[in-house]
């Protein structure tokens, strides 16, 4: 896993956002103060789920209304689905976002 550092001074200070982290999209949230980033699009629909909302812990889709829980992923009970959550650490300064490495780029370089 690489941690790619994001500086908090280039965050919008809104609930959700759409961020682009090593090629990849992300949704950044901020729910409760806390920070949290999972994947950009709903599994059940396409969505852009950064267009969305929170509601008592959980990303809700704004195509569906399906719901992801911030800290797990998974959609409530019912739907059989799941989002990709990445770790976040938080410094004073930055957001460090866990991103997975293909092994062939470690490998191969592209």
């Amino acid at each position: 896993m690489r941690w790619v550092a994001i500086e908090k001074h280039q965050i919008k200070d809104v609930e959700l956002q759409l961020i682009t982290v090593e090629g990849k999209k992300i949704c950044l949230v901020k729910y409760n103060s806390e920070y949290f980033a999972t994947a950009a699009k709903c599994p059940h629909a396409g969505a852009d789920i950064s267009q969305g909302w929170c509601e008592n812990g959980f990303l809700v889709c704004p195509f569906h209304r399906y719901k992801y829980n911030l800290e797990t992923g998974r959609g409530i009970i019912g739907q059989g689905d799941y989002i990709e959550i990445y770790p976040i650490k938080e410094s004073k300064d930055q957001l460090l976002i866990g991103v997975k490495e293909n092994w062939w780029k470690r490998i191969f370089g592209s």
